[in-house]
């Protein structure tokens, strides 16, 4: 067991997910278009590419993975998946026909040709005009021979920057784009099914982008298969995984210190973890850890200024969903709940929304609470909401906490 970084990782790097790899492999057998849910950092990125690399390896089905996050328009969808498509030979040499305008005729299956950038080629062959006819003629040429399991990554993150302008407010025009590209989706997905299957993924969650832009129905041909965190043991078992190919001593305290700092056992925070704690004794030049070492690396890593970059991936995320606006909101109302012992109570919601009522362009509470519950900030309570992860409330006290008593003062 290998330290996985911030990659995905496939085969003997991948760690447990048995159960939700054979749900999700069953679903691709059965033809399920799967819309996999989770907050990040979770694992479905690895999660997706293994199911993929297994299925392929056992010669079920033909597999393709399309990582959509560089997508600014459907064009640009449409052609990376059909430059991904190389890896099916029968369909590749359909798609090949259909681009024939664009490729030279010594086109190769293998993308890296020398002197040409097949996929600037396939792009220059798709545009405003032809996206969906040269995409239908993608899928087309996929369905053709036996299955095909099509994986969709960040899919949610090309809806979001169609729907939105430079100010992450949702356009008319990004709105009329965004519904003609979902429906281009939906129709394929229908008629294709039992042949392609897809499974859709991203590091933002789909529903509350479709449903800010009044654009739910597009969703439906989905079936939600929601990836949990580790519970403890899972967590325990990886850390004694790690520190065994590290030669390291991490007693049973040590590493239940290390879940309990945690407290959602999000995979790659519990690597991480595991990573800095490993460099403090490689510093120390010790092998045997103690429940002190963890308390020392969580305060001064985790939560110091090389911890606080991965909480800028999350702030970044947070804005582009939710605009400028209803960003602010959201700051404050997990600063609230950080300082308030990782709770926010219903009174400090309807705070917010007696603030909001006074605006001239009030933000909905409920899209911003729905959003953060989504992605996996806050989990709904009796009382209100609270914060799932423990890093990540430590993390937003450390960031903003100090702000938000300075504020309180005055």
């Amino acid at each position: 067991m290998q330290k996985a970084g911030g990659n995905w990782v496939v085969g003997d790097r991948f760690f447990d997910r048995e159960a939700e790899l054979e749900a999700l492999a069953e679903r691709v057998r059965e033809g399920t278009h799967t819309l996999l849910t989770a907050q990040r950092r979770m694992g479905k990125t690895s999660l997706v590419r293994e199911l993929l690399r297994r299925l392929k390896d056992s010669g079920q089905c033909e597999t393709i993975f399309v990582d959509l996050e560089s997508a600014a328009a459907p064009a640009d969808a449409v052609a990376e998946i059909a430059f991904q498509s190389t890896a099916a030979r029968g369909a590749w040499s359909r798609i090949r026909r259909l681009f024939a305008n664009v490729l030279p005729p010594d086109a190769e299956l293998n993308a890296r040709i020398p002197g040409v950038d097949l996929k600037m080629k396939l792009r220059a062959g798709v545009d405003a005009g032809n996206w969906r006819h040269n995409g239908d003629q993608v899928f087309a040429a996929l369905a053709r021979d036996g299955q095909v399991a099509l994986a969709l990554d960040e899919l949610p993150i090309l809806v979001n920057r169609l729907l939105k302008g430079n100010d992450h407010r949702i356009t008319r025009e990004g709105r009329r784009i965004a519904d003609e590209f979902l429906s281009w989706l939906r129709k394929n997905g229908q008629e294709h099914r039992g042949k392609i299957t897809m499974i859709l993924s991203g590091s933002v969650s789909l529903e509350p982008i479709l449903q800010q832009a009044g654009l739910s129905a597009h969703a439906n041909i989905f079936s939600a298969l929601g990836l949990g965190p580790w519970d403890e043991e899972t967590a325990m078992e990886c850390l004694d995984a790690l520190a065994k190919t590290y030669h390291l001593d991490l007693p049973t305290a040590v590493r239940e210190e290390m879940c309990r700092r945690l407290r959602c056992q999000i995979p790659h925070h519990v690597q991480r973890l595991f990573d800095v704690l490993h460099e403090h004794l490689r510093r120390a030049r010790r092998k045997i850890a103690s429940v002190d070492d963890v308390s020392h690396v969580y305060d001064n890593e985790m939560l110091g200024v090389h911890g606080q970059m991965d909480m800028a991936h999350y702030e970044e995320r947070l804005r582009m969903m939710l605009g400028d606006e209803a960003y602010r909101v959201a700051l404050e109302m997990l600063t609230e709940a950080a300082v308030t012992g990782g709770r926010l109570s219903s009174d400090a919601i309807a705070r917010q929304r007696e603030w909001q009522a006074s605006e001239a362009n009030p933000v909905r509470i409920e899209d911003v609470l729905h959003t953060l519950e989504h992605d996996g900030y806050l989990a709904r309570r009796a009382d209100g909401y609270c914060f799932i992860s423990g890093l990540l409330e430590d993390w937003w006290r450390v960031r903003y906490g100090r702000t938000q008593a300075q504020r309180a003062q005055s």
